[in-house]
């Protein structure tokens, strides 16, 4: 199935028509949702995409309808329509429930660092991404001194004001990185490509993702970008190299084991 790139469509309210599903292919008429893009899907069908998308970890949610060549729509849906479509039954709002408090943990998961602070089991967040040294204000307020706990080892701060690698606790090592440098060694499937590690930390936002199947190109769960598991460059890039081998060969050699876990701007 090719795709389109996203359009954003303002938040608009849906109307019922008669019409097929154009989502899940059903060509009887009935009534149906008729969504901004201007396809048309039972309230149902569009709900339970929406999950399925959730489920392969997208926060972004769009039209999968195809036009008459066969090209996903790829419109946006914004939560007000998804919340909709699941408004018309007692079971689709029990499941919506589930669907929003999903849909915000993984939201949260992409878009902030967190991590629980040692002292007070309290959620903290890392502002500073290149510091390694966190201040607990919940620490703060119950015990009336300041608290501050390496990100890394979860230990209390010893050393420097600031850092990017690390404290001065003996064994302070980012675990990450040492399963990426453990990680074996394969031959990636459907290709050419010979003795790449298992193991990748996401070039975008540093998640770490191991191959077990399917081509050399992989779509990171956290970010959604799309990269090539051997070179480590966007899919994109690694296509424009070499457009006439993009899942048999790589234009470059296979990037090294990975010794920097990238840190996530929050943008793509």
């Amino acid at each position: 199935m090719a795709s389109s790139t996203l359009r954003h469509v303002d938040q608009a309210e849906l109307k019922c028509v008669q019409g097929r599903d154009d989502i899940a292919g059903d060509d009887e008429i009935d009534l149906r949702l008729e969504l901004p893009c201007g396809h048309h899907a039972a309230p149902s069908s569009l709900f339970q995409w929406c999950c399925t998308c959730l489920e392969w970890g997208k926060t972004n949610f769009y039209c999968p309808a195809l036009n008459d060549e066969g090209v996903c729509c790829g419109t946006e849906l914004n939560l007000a329509i998804i919340q909709s479509a699941a408004m018309n039954t007692e079971e689709g709002l029990q499941r919506l429930r589930g669907f929003e408090v999903k849909l915000a943990a993984m939201a949260a998961k992409q878009f902030c660092q967190y991590k629980e602070c040692p002292g007070c089991r309290s959620l903290v967040e890392r502002r500073d991404k290149s510091n390694m040294r966190v201040f607990c204000t919940i620490c703060k307020a119950n015990k009336r001194s300041n608290y501050e706990f390496c990100w890394q080892c979860l230990r209390p701060w010893k050393g420097g004001i600031k850092s990017s690698v690390g404290c001065a606790n003996r064994e302070c090592q980012d675990h990450n990185l040492v399963i990426l440098q453990k990680c074996k060694v394969i031959d990636l499937p459907h290709s050419d490509i010979k003795s790449c590690p298992s193991i990748r930390a996401c070039p975008t936002c540093g998640l770490l993702i191991e191959h077990k199947e399917m081509c050399k190109y992989v779509i990171c769960c956290s970010c959604s970008v799309e990269f090539c598991f051997a070179c480590l460059n966007t899919a994109q890039a690694c296509q424009t190299l070499r457009p006439a081998a993009n899942y048999m060969t790589c234009a470059m050699p296979v990037a090294p084991k990975q010794t920097k876990i990238p840190v996530w701007s929050g943008e793509t």
